[in-house]
């Protein structure tokens, strides 16, 4: 193999020497030197380039046709991310630098700014297959479909992009003008403040990311609001800096992504995935309508048929205790029931036997704190659709006959002027 690269060798330097003699005999002295270090450039740039359309074209038919499938996704990652291509580059640029002398070994003063030129080249290929890796990590969790580790890595993906262009660019810088890397990282030392500081939102997304990622509170496609900045709508992105929200006006609100740390964040995205959603909302009634439930308006509760079983338990425990009582006959002595607390009990019934509430979850009937404006009384529940429109229908539905039963109760709701 060693004969053979000598060969190899020895041959470019034999076209080198054509090259070279053909530019003395048929080129005026004065363009013989210049004409002769730019074919010889041609032939080296033509050779990397053959060699990496050689290379590229051979790798990716073998990923293509072998690895390119669901069952092997850490491959079809690597190839999607075209990490391929920067393989075959670096290995062109290789050859090329190892060609170099045989092609240039009559014009050493060039051979020097050349062979500066392709490492430059092979640091900028390595640069590139690196950021080229991060995007294989990023494609095989979205085969996956592991959306928290995809947040996590487009955070530590634009960090290491932002770090990583940094340190490529003084090893550039370093090859180019052969300066020693000692002493251009020694040198950073003394302005390592300054860069914590250019680079403080970027540490801190940085941390916010891979904080959202580990504790899975948000991801991309949540609805969410934020009180602070009065935003309510879903998460279209979480980058390194910014957090794209699509508020529910079609509006895009941008905010800090360090923000995700330190601000109030409902996430309601728990509403969508179980289907449910609650309802809170209260009736007020006049206070001047409360009262005990007569005779006569016993006998017409008696005819609803949810609190018709309730109301005649009812009526046998007080004639029960009245039998025993003095002065039966005044309706304040023992126990007696009230129109808003019969009212209470057929909401608690009217709920529990409706189809749109879910059953499983806590269903609440009580009253409020009352007000100067009277008596509240709140329901709370779930509703068994989480689509706002299904969800507001069937609040609307709920309350419209609620308010309609109150007048068979003789309570009256009270209406703000």
């Amino acid at each position: 193999m060693k004969n053979e690269l000598i060969d190899y060798k020895d041959f470019l330097q034999r076209i080198s020497d054509e090259i070279h003699f053909f530019c003395k005999d048929f080129f005026p002295d004065e363009f013989v030197l210049s004409t002769q270090i730019t074919l010889k450039f041609i032939l080296l740039i033509f050779l990397i380039y053959l060699l990496s359309f050689i290379l590229k074209n051979g790798i990716n038919l073998i990923f293509r046709f072998f690895f390119d499938k669901e069952k092997y996704p850490v491959m079809k990652s690597i190839y999607k991310a075209r990490v391929t291509n920067s393989v075959a580059s670096i290995l062109a640029l290789g050859f090329g630098n190892y060609a170099l002398f045989s092609i240039f070994y009559r014009h050493p003063k060039s051979f020097v700014f050349l062979e500066r030129m392709i490492g430059f080249l092979i640091v900028w290929a390595i640069a590139n297959m690196a950021f080229r890796f991060i995007r294989v990590l990023q494609t095989y969790y979205e085969i996956q479909k592991d959306y928290y580790k995809i947040l996590a890595i487009n955070s530590i993906t634009q960090t290491v992009k932002i770090f990583g262009i940094f340190i490529f660019s003084v090893i550039a810088i370093c090859v180019i003008f052969g300066i020693a890397s000692s002493t251009v990282l020694g040198s950073l030392g003394a302005i390592t403040a300054v860069i914590v500081l250019i680079f403080r939102d970027t540490i801190l997304g940085f941390v916010t990311g891979i904080h959202v990622a580990t504790s899975k509170n948000l991801k991309p496609g949540d609805w969410v609001a934020i009180p602070k900045y009065n935003i309510e709508g879903n998460i279209e992105g979480i980058d390194l800096l910014t957090t794209k929200i699509k508020n529910f006006d079609k509006t895009i609100s941008t905010i800090p992504t360090y923000d995700l740390l330190t601000t109030e964040i409902k996430n309601y995205q728990v509403i969508s995935d179980e289907n449910t959603r609650r309802i809170k909302k209260s009736i007020v009634f006049n206070m001047k309508s409360l009262k005990f439930v007569n005779d006569d308006l016993m006998n017409r509760l008696k005819r609803i048929n949810l609190i018709k079983t309730y109301l005649g338990l009812k009526e046998k425990e007080i004639e029960k205790e009245r039998r025993s009582m003095e002065n039966p006959d005044e309706i304040i002595n023992g126990t007696q029931l009230t129109n808003i607390g019969v009212f209470r009990k057929y909401v608690q019934n009217y709920l529990n036997n409706s189809d749109k509430i879910d059953q499983k979850e806590i269903i609440l009937v009580r009253q409020l704190q009352s007000t100067p404006e009277g008596l509240p009384l709140e329901i709370y529940c779930f509703a068994t659709e989480a689509d706002t429109e299904k969800y507001e229908n069937i609040q609307s539905d709920i309350f419209d006959h609620l308010l309609s039963a109150a007048k068979e109760f003789e309570l009256d709701i009270v209406q703000k002027v």
